[in-house]
């Protein structure tokens, strides 16, 4: 046997690579910021504004000032203490630098005497992946009577700390430009960072927050005396409200303080939104958990003890309670555990307990004081719990339908061959006549239809029991498969994509609103999970000679004309989608080579329930002011 030669290997220790400083963060961005795309980019914004609120909270600031630039870069400046300057013992250079060019350096981290008791700044990654990700960034400290300030590029530091002289004032500003060879666009959007700073005023009572946009020379300015009672406040000012002044209160056990604002309007949705040291918790957490089963059990004993309830009835469920319910919980804890999916999941065990306690005994003593009130919260519940009995009897008629009657739903669901959801996308039509030119246009392979008949019931003004009524609903929520509400189960999407295709009309644009209306509050983890799209066809077709040429919008119809001239053409402008052939609509909004669709997902729930709840709710004025402000913005009615 020949002798086997010894193995050599080219992987030495020289090809492990040591990424020093910062040259991490700018290798692998989406691991620090989460992408390189605009909420990676919002995210720089969010870490250098959090540390502003993190010296708020300590008590050391009062204002902040964010400014956007027409060069790209952003400014936020507060009056706090300023980031110390001396040389830091560790790293033998400024504590500013520290802070600047070091990752997990900071004064956030609970040791004896920390500047920060509380701090939101421990969910972030720090001022130095911003840093990192910066063309340039120049920080100006005004700290112990002098002004100190230092320039940075893609990192590291370009020169010394100066000194430029004495200062009366405080505070720290942070001014940078997000590199452009890291993110896909460098542009911020106004309303994500005014939504933020809004939120951040009514989180921190009395705090003073102005914006300006220097592209637009747009400017706000925040400062909610009310805190939390008036965010409560304004989620309600488009809603009729049954309980006239909010239920507040506020309380510090255990070096853990807790507050809380309830109040209860008409409608027939919840909206209640959780903080932990000024983090939303969109995933919720142990003080949601503590804040909602106390908000059950209590209203539920005073239901029996005022004999609301009977012995033989049962207690009404979470969801009766909460129906209507505009709720705020804001929790300030020494050392949160973020969990979940995305950071954003309280997970410390003690403070369940704590807030289930504090609410139980704080909204008992409400409902016995305020009788009036307790009436209308109880009897709020009590509808709501037999419309879940009337709700429970439609989902069992639409199982029925489901198992039984497919062939014969209305809308006559025309369905693919594949099985497997992934390749599977649903068109829902507007219209008999359009659905059967999608039946004629469609791959019959992957593409299905449910053609439906006129507008689907608004359900921003019905309860669940009548929505289930509702035939065109009932066709919907069986070809989905995923069923709905409490039942509803994003494993059984028989679609990953469900793609609405309506006419480029004011009709069109009302229906689809109608059924986002209707996801949106039933069906939300379809739009979170990215499954439903809009089609957008073309609203005109130009025909020149022999060749044919497709417009999407008044502005894409003046570039072509300019382009292949305007003479010898004939113009369609499409009323709807029933007036294009089988091939022209295949061509134009179905081929998926060929066409474009607009994917949706919720990346701003609060935001988009304010304007379902504006464009959809019974109140009429605020949706007159909305149309009239936002009128000259609209280039299509889509979301």
């Amino acid at each position: 046997m020949e002798k086997q030669q010894p193995i050599t290997s080219s992987y030495t220790a020289e090809q492990i690579q040591v990424l020093e400083g910062l040259e991490a963060v700018r290798r692998r961005p989406g691991m620090y910021i989460g992408n390189t795309g605009l909420s990676g980019l919002h995210h720089l914004f969010v870490e250098v504004v959090d540390n502003a609120i993190d010296e708020a909270m300590a008590g050391y600031c009062d204002q902040i000032k964010v400014d956007v630039y027409e060069d790209g870069s952003l400014s936020v400046e507060d009056n706090g203490s300023g980031i110390p300057v001396e040389t830091h013992t560790k790293t033998g250079i400024s504590t500013l630098e520290t802070v600047l060019t070091l990752l997990h350096a900071g004064g956030k981290f609970g040791q004896e005497g920390a500047h920060y008791k509380v701090s939101g700044g421990l969910h972030g990654v720090g001022v130095a992946v911003v840093n990192a990700l910066s063309e340039w960034l120049e920080a100006h400290v005004w700290y112990n009577g002098h002004h100190y300030t230092q320039r940075y590029e893609r990192g590291a530091a370009t020169g010394e700390l100066k000194n430029l002289g004495a200062a009366q004032k405080s505070g720290t500003m942070i001014h940078f430009r997000p590199d452009r060879s890291v993110f896909n666009k460098v542009e911020f959007q106004a309303e994500t960072i005014i939504y933020r700073l809004r939120e951040l005023a009514f989180l921190n009572q009395g705090l003073a927050i102005f914006f300006k946009d220097h592209r637009t020379k747009r400017r706000h300015y925040f400062l909610y005396k009310g805190g939390i009672i008036s965010y409560v406040d304004y989620l309600n000012r488009n809603k009729t409200v049954i309980t006239k002044n909010p239920i507040y209160f506020s309380t510090k056990k255990e070096d853990i303080e807790v507050e809380v604002a309830i109040q209860y309007n008409d409608s027939y949705s919840e909206m209640t939104l959780s903080f932990a040291n000024n983090i939303n918790t969109e995933e919720g957490g142990t003080h949601l958990i503590g804040f909602r089963s106390a908000l059950t059990r209590t209203v539920n004993d005073y239901a029996r003890r005022k004999n609301f309830l009977k012995n033989t009835d049962e207690n009404l469920a979470g969801d009766d309670i909460r129906e209507g319910c505009t709720a705020l919980i804001s929790v300030r804890v020494p050392d949160p555990q973020f969990e979940g999916q995305t950071k954003t999941k309280l997970g410390n065990s003690e403070v369940r307990g704590l807030v289930e306690s504090i609410v139980g005994e704080e909204l008992s003593a409400f409902l016995e004081e305020n009788p009036a009130d307790a009436k209308r919260i109880v009897e709020k519940g009590l509808q709501a719990a037999r419309a879940r009995q009337a709700a429970r009897k439609a989902r069992e008629l639409t199982r029925r339908k489901s198992a039984l009657e497919v062939s014969s739903l209305p809308g006559k669901l025309a369905d693919c061959s594949l099985t497997d959801p992934e390749l599977c996308e649903l068109f829902i039509v507007e219209g008999d006549s359009a659905g059967g030119t999608a039946k004629q246009s469609r791959d019959r392979r992957f593409q299905a239809i449910l053609p439906l008949r006129g507008k689907i019931l608004n359900v921003e003004k019905a309860r669940l029991d009548r929505i289930l009524g509702n035939n065109e609903i009932r066709a919907m929520i069986t070809a989905f498969g995923t069923g709905i509400g409490e039942e509803f189960d994003i494993l059984k999407a028989r679609y990953h994509k469900i793609i609405l295709m309506t006419d480029a009309d004011v009709d069109g644009a009302h229906i689809r609103t109608l059924l986002l209306t209707f996801l949106y509050r039933y069906m939300r983890p379809l739009l979170e999970y990215g499954y439903v799209y809009i089609a957008l066809p073309p609203l005109y077709r130009v025909r020149k000679a022999r060749e044919s040429y497709y417009a999407f919008s008044d502005e894409e119809l003046d570039a072509l004309l300019d382009e292949i001239g305007r003479s010898g053409i004939t113009i369609q402008r499409y009323k709807g989608l029933g007036e294009m052939n089988a091939d022209q609509l295949w061509e134009t909004t179905m081929d998926p080579e060929k066409r474009t669709i607009l994917r949706l997902k919720i990346e701003d729930a609060i935001l988009a329930d304010d304007i379902f709840t504006t464009l959809m709710g019974e109140r009429v004025e605020p949706r007159r002011e909305f149309i009239e402000e936002h009128a000259k913005e609209v280039t299509n009615l889509d979301i």
